[in-house]
């Protein structure tokens, strides 16, 4: 009861900040356009409980390139009613990965801070998945070279190497560059209430002047204990979110976390229930005018399982598209051995115990962009070798292999021996050099690219900063590809599902140059293409040229039917409607051109 007195009386201010940009990206691919984010702004300042709005960063300025539409315009637009009511706006941003899910030069990383306050963004969190100091020292300098509050997030993650003082020695650092604030980004929410107040208590002792801000999902269920337990703790702000994208694999509603604190004794400026019922119709409204048909319902749901693999709750969605994907060969290659077939929670069950089995072996790196994207690949991956007979670790992708030599930074645990012994059997070598070093300036090539183009660098050099950060996405923009796909692509989601197609004239696979006969023989077909330069992977097998789909084999709107392997990763063949392949115009682990024609379908 003592204890209980001393927690009541405090009377301590916490502060809130609404994560509405990441409420969307944990929830589906795309955020609400520009026109209805301003509509939603004015109510949620009218809410009276914020301090702070997560406005744009990680997928923001990508997802606005898909929809063929100008992310600055939307940045600009979106942060300029808060700033005006006097809430501070934040962005995120991933450190040498900046705005993407590969390294960024230099140069370019200095321009994005420029350009974001100009814009309006008030803080930059930014965080290494690897929670390497290395890559977050420019990050912190260049926000406060620009005029921008640094703010660094620490990758929260469980395991034994990731300790309080194994944080702390990363806060030390970032300190010493510069950082003003400390963000505790527990991505996948599996971070432990007691081990997250200790690091808090930690951090407050050392830098009481540093405001600590706690973000974490809702996911395994964790966050509101952890909520209260960093409060008590000394935090100054947490990370919350309203209905209908609350709780899930989202964030914890402002409501519930509010009156908790409220009930413990904390300081909580007063919250319009007027206008959190106009924020969360608009919400709602927006999910029902488009972005519902990419939104897992799923995602709505808490899971338990999610504290053993620790993937975070926004990659839900995406790893059971991937399982979805796969099955089909999963059980094909199952029934070739007499085995029984697997189904999609079988296999759900299988990938998370792969992970827990891969994440050790690879170092612990926390799963957050783009790191939880390579382990659950290669999870993923030994999970298909293994069901086919192989040795795991068979098929380990480019990126992944940069990660695990130490190019993207240093990995805070050791690898296993086996891992260290691929890698030699590879005449592979370890990189122990600061990873920006290898990736020289870009800047003037990106200057070049635009005089060619005839295109103005923009305002603040936003334009340019667009071009140089995500050139594929940005000249899909500029031509108008990426608006005639979306909305090919909406109004394929929206379509009612058709009677299954029956092909009546044969069907043939045959040599990529002949497209034209195939056409011909074929009215009305459509095209299959490559999204990207790369590798084409109709299965993951890249080794078995027999891989690509038996023609007929049916399509699905919006679901992948093949893969390409890029440079960076991997993109999906995604067709705009259903239907049946009638040709095949790439071999499995051909390389293919960006566009190119990989099949027909009908």
């Amino acid at each position: 009861m003592e204890y209980l007195k001393k927690i009541n009386v405090m009377g301590r201010e916490i502060k809130f900040s609404l994560v509405y940009r990441d409420m969307w990206q944990s929830s589906g691919k795309y955020v609400p356009r520009v026109e209805q984010l301003v509509r939603v702004a004015q109510p949620i300042i009218d809410m009276g409980c914020f301090d702070r709005v997560e406005t744009n960063g990680g997928a923001f300025e990508q997802v606005n390139l898909l929809f063929g539409e100008n992310p600055n315009r939307a940045v600009r637009e979106w942060t300029a009613p808060f700033r005006k009511a006097g809430i501070q706006t934040h962005m995120l941003e991933r450190g040498l990965n900046g705005l993407r899910m590969n390294p960024v030069p230099a140069d370019v990383r200095e321009l994005m801070y420029k350009v974001k306050k100009a814009q309006g963004t008030d803080i930059s969190r930014s965080f290494c998945g690897l929670n390497d100091h290395r890559n977050l020292r420019i990050s912190v300098e260049y926000a406060k070279k620009a005029g921008m509050v640094s703010q660094v997030a620490l990758s929260i993650t469980h395991s034994p190497v990731h300790t309080v003082e194994y944080y702390m020695d990363v806060v030390r650092r970032v300190v010493e560059y510069g950082a003003d604030e400390i963000c505790l980004k527990d991505m996948a929410g599996i971070g432990r209430p007691t081990a997250l107040a200790a690091l808090t208590r930690e951090i407050k002792k050392a830098y009481p002047h540093i405001l600590v801000q706690y973000h974490g999902h809702s996911g395994p269920g964790f966050s509101p204990a952890s909520m209260l337990e960093v409060a008590r703790a000394g935090a100054d702000c947490l990370d919350v979110a309203v209905e209908p994208l609350s709780w899930g694999k989202v964030h914890p509603d402002v409501i519930t976390v509010r009156e908790m604190l409220r009930a413990d004794g904390f300081t909580v400026k007063d919250l319009n229930m007027d206008a959190y019922m106009e924020v969360r119709s608009l919400t709602q409204s927006f999910i029902d005018d488009f972005l519902g048909y990419w939104i897992d319902p799923n995602n709505s749901h808490l899971s338990s399982l999610l504290v053993g693999c620790g993937l975070p709750g926004g990659m839900m969605g995406s790893m059971m598209s991937d399982l979805k994907g796969f099955q089909t060969a999963i059980n094909a290659s199952l029934r070739a051995q007499s085995k029984p077939e697997l189904s999609i929670d079988n296999l759900m069950v299988r990938l998370f115990r792969e992970v827990e089995y891969v994440w050790p072996r690879l170092g612990y790196p926390p799963l957050v962009t783009p790191f939880s994207q390579y382990v659950k690949n290669t999870a993923l991956m030994n999970l298909l070798d293994s069901l086919k007979g192989r040795p795991r670790w068979s098929s380990i992708d480019k990126d992944t292999w940069n990660m695990i030599l130490g190019k993207m930074g240093r990995l805070p645990g050791p690898l296993a021996p086996e891992i260290v012994e691929l890698a030699k059997s590879k005449g592979l070598e370890f990189y122990d050099g600061n990873p920006q070093d290898a990736f020289p300036d870009e800047l003037p090539k990106f200057r070049r690219m635009m005089a060619d183009e005839g295109w103005d660098e923009g305002p603040d050099s936003e334009e340019l900063f667009e071009l140089a950060m995500h050139e594929r996405q940005y000249r899909d923009y500029r031509s108008g590809v990426a608006k005639e796909r979306f909305e090919a692509e909406l109004e394929s989601r929206k379509a009612v599902a058709g009677a299954p197609i029956v092909v009546t004239r044969p069907i043939v696979e045959m040599p990529k140059f002949d497209i034209d006969a195939l056409l011909k023989r074929w009215p009305g077909a459509k095209p299959l293409q490559a999204p990207v330069k790369g590798q084409m992977l109709w299965q993951v097998d890249v080794d078995d040229k027999s891989a690509a789909p038996v023609p007929g084999t049916a399509v699905s709107a919006g679901e992948p039917a093949g893969y390409v392997q890029a440079y960076y990763g991997i993109e999906e063949v995604v067709p705009a409607t259903d239907g049946r392949i009638v040709a095949i115009t790439a071999a499995q682990g051909a390389k293919v051109e960006k566009d190119e024609i990989v099949a027909l379908y009908i």
